[in-house]
């Protein structure tokens, strides 16, 4: 009753024995943060671009370095790695997008408009081309081969082992 319940900011200090050398419940904090938006890819077509800190850098259980290294060079990759790709897809992603829509409008056309009318003219002249290849070679392949054929017949080859 008129007594306010004031929030306050609380943290805890840890010291560095309390640190533990894998930094996976950060970065499972972070994945679900990220996991809520919408999904970008799908299709997974960009599954080998997700390159994490561990893929690049990995000490061996004999080696570590201190821990807040670890964590300062884990954070320090991981912001190069947004600023980077966020400066990079701001300046080439609509000139990209451009040219990529100019390419495949063009394929497309070429595609529709040439190549399968020239594969559908070519699948309706083949019944003529079938039968005048046909007749070809029974008019003329085909008697040489059988001619050849009843002349090698006659030969005989019988090897023996000396």
């Amino acid at each position: 009753m008129g007594l306010e319940k004031e929030k306050s900011e609380t943290s805890v200090i840890m010291g560095e024995d309390e640190f533990s050398r894998s930094i996976d419940p950060f970065l499972a904090r972070k994945e679900t943060a990220l996991s809520s938006g919408p999904d970008r890819d799908p299709r997974q077509i960009n599954e080998h671009l997700k390159v994490g800190f561990d893929d690049v850098i990995g000490e061996p259980s004999s080696t570590h370095s201190f821990d807040k290294v670890w964590i300062g060079s884990h954070a320090a990759f991981e912001l190069v790695k947004y600023v980077f790709y966020r400066l990079l897809t701001t300046l080439l992603a609509i000139p990209m997008s451009f040219v990529a829509g100019i390419l495949f409008g063009i394929l497309s056309c070429i595609h529709i408009w040439i190549v399968m009318p020239v594969l559908q003219s070519c699948v309706m002249a083949l019944p003529s081309v079938k039968i005048i290849w046909r007749s070809m070679v029974d008019s003329f392949i085909a008697p040489v081969f059988h001619s050849m054929g009843r002349c090698l017949s006659s030969i005989s080859i019988k090897t023996t082992h000396n």
